[in-house]
């Protein structure tokens, strides 16, 4: 236990996470609130890296390592994707899914 808090608080807390990222980034067609959704889903594996690696191994730490990694790849993304849909978004002035398609025109 960390701290007190059991193993299982926290895996229901990240599985929880996970599984609203897949339901937001399936059924949302923003691309804003899609993107969100990624970072939900990215944001509990790092949860998931940082428990195992305390639990597991508590004298290393490979698990902040991978979350650190994350989170550095996490952010890179997220500019990479905000700049492409500012761009969407002066072109097509929506942020929405379905008028991506006409990008392959």
């Amino acid at each position: 236990m960390i701290y007190g808090i059991p193993i299982t608080h926290f895996l229901i807390v990240s599985t929880l996470m996970f599984f609203i990222g897949i339901y937001g980034f399936l059924t949302r067609r923003n691309l804003i609130t899609m993107l969100m959704s990624i970072e939900l889903i990215l944001n509990s594996v790092n949860i998931n890296f940082v428990v195992f690696n305390r639990y597991l191994y508590p004298d290393q730490l490979q698990g902040h390592f991978f979350a650190l990694f994350i989170i550095a790849i996490a952010a890179a993304e997220a500019s990479v994707a905000i700049a492409l849909i500012i761009n969407i978004y002066r072109r097509y002035t929506s942020i929405e899914v379905d008028n991506v398609n006409e990008l392959k025109h």
